[in-house]
């Protein structure tokens, strides 16, 4: 992270990476459209209509800053009118978005990203590095939801990306929101200060029922079914190691400032069998291995019925600490004697801290958020928990790194086949270890 005032006013910061790239013809579009380069309202683009999309919209506009929602767009009509109607009853004067400029279908974030200074991407993460890509490549501060990716060359090309978005001092946030957690923040602080000495082991937690469940329509491509049910297919997904519990795993990583150097552990299908659940398993155990030798246990199902824990502990060599998304974070010494406690209640919602930094920082004019990188690396930490888990294998950081194993369909169309298929009983291939090939 970064914080670096700049020199330029506000408006010409917000400009600066359009000019850079080219970008002075759609600068000029927005002027006869009605958007002055005078005016310091900062237009912002919703790219993912979704329930998150949705949510991040509705942070942003309730910032102190100057905002004005400009454009929208999804792949789906009746996601765009519900969003739409949504943000638009909340915040009448703050919402701009005739139906010119809500864009529907898979190619309309080009033309939304157009329009905006911010943009927020929230679609299913397996479009999250193409949009990455072009919004960077456009000039455009973003706020993008995790995970940025869910296979190796999608990691590459966000962290490509987070390259040339540091160099145009474009702010960039992602959705790891315990990051912009008081508790967190304020624990890790102390341990990153040395508190409980090195961390030496931890064990970190998403264990819970599950999520939703679409039933197929008689009219859908597969295509259109897959999309709706985003979340059992790893091309959009990514397995709910990757979409969900890669908040956990960003910790551990945050908590040894570090990066696994290998992973290795083990997952199956044990509760959510059905064809309803696509691809994915329901639960993960593994181990990240760290290069100085320490072992950090990380654990995730979707179980009904059973015991919930989200959560994150860690082992140092000279205390422990416990962490939780409900605000706690406490600091042990080798004795048991508590050396911090974080009070509970009056803390922050770090969703809404999120924005409130980010557009902060964009109206004075400040260079400050670089998450992609980090972001991508936490994400690329937990789609090896994916590697090891289906394979059965121990996986290196850096064959997965470079692994050549894109999960993206050939062609974005309605009528379009996604790589994986149901058989005719309508259910999808499951990954098995020691048969499966993952890089």
């Amino acid at each position: 992270m970064e914080n670096e005032k700049l020199s330029a006013p506000r408006r010409d910061f917000l400009k600066a990476g359009a000019l850079l790239t080219g970008g002075l013809l759609l600068d000029q579009f927005a002027f006869a459209a009605g958007h002055s380069g005078v005016d310091d309202t900062i237009k912002i683009a919703l790219i993912g209509c979704g329930d998150r999309g949705t949510g991040a919209a509705f942070q942003a506009l309730t910032t102190k800053s100057n905002l004005k929602l400009v454009a929208m767009a999804d792949a789906f009509q009746d996601r765009m009118d519900q969003s739409y109607k949504l943000l638009s009853d909340k915040f009448k004067e703050k919402v701009d978005v005739p139906a010119d400029r809500r864009f529907v279908g898979f190619d309309g974030y080009k033309k939304a990203i157009a329009l905006a200074d911010v943009v927020l991407l929230a679609t299913p993460p397996g479009f999250r590095p193409m949009h990455f890509e072009e919004a960077v490549d456009k000039g455009k501060h973003v706020f993008m939801e995790k995970p940025v990716a869910v296979d190796s060359p999608g990691i590459r090309k966000v962290l490509a990306a987070a390259e040339i978005a540091k160099k145009k001092k474009l702010n960039v946030v992602v959705g790891l929101q315990r990051r912009y957690q008081t508790n967190y923040r304020e624990t890790m602080k102390r341990i990153q200060d040395g508190a409980i000495g090195d961390i030496v082991g931890g064990q970190v937690y998403w264990n819970s029922g599950g999520v939703w469940v679409k039933k197929r329509q008689p009219q859908q491509t597969e295509m259109e079914y897959q999309m709706r049910n985003w979340y059992y297919f790893n091309w959009l997904c990514g397995d709910h190691i990757v979409e969900q519990h890669v908040h956990n795993i960003d910790i551990a990583n945050w908590a040894k400032n570090a990066y696994p150097t290998s992973i290795q552990g083990t997952g199956s299908r044990a509760w959510r069998t059905g064809k309803d659940y696509g691809e994915i398993y329901d639960n993960h155990a593994v181990e990240l291995t760290y290069a100085d030798g320490a072992v950090i246990y990380s654990q995730c199902r979707h179980f009904e019925g059973t015991s919930n824990r989200v959560d994150e502990t860690f082992q140092g060599t000279k205390g422990r600490t416990y962490l939780s998304a409900n605000n706690q974070g406490i600091l042990w010494d080798h004795t048991g004697k508590e050396l911090f406690s974080h009070p509970t209640k009056g803390n922050a919602n770090p969703y809404q801290t999120e924005h409130d930094e980010l557009f902060a920082a964009i109206s004075k004019g400040e260079y400050k958020f670089s998450d992609a990188e980090r972001g991508a690396k936490s994400c690329l930490t937990a789609i090896m928990g994916r590697y090891a888990t289906y394979s059965g294998q121990t996986i290196k950081w850096d064959e997965a790194l470079n692994a050549n194993n894109s999960l993206f369909p050939e062609q974005l169309a309605w009528d379009a086949k996604p790589r994986l298929l149901p058989d005719e009983n309508g259910l999808y291939p499951i990954p098995t270890p020691g048969k499966t090939k993952v890089i």
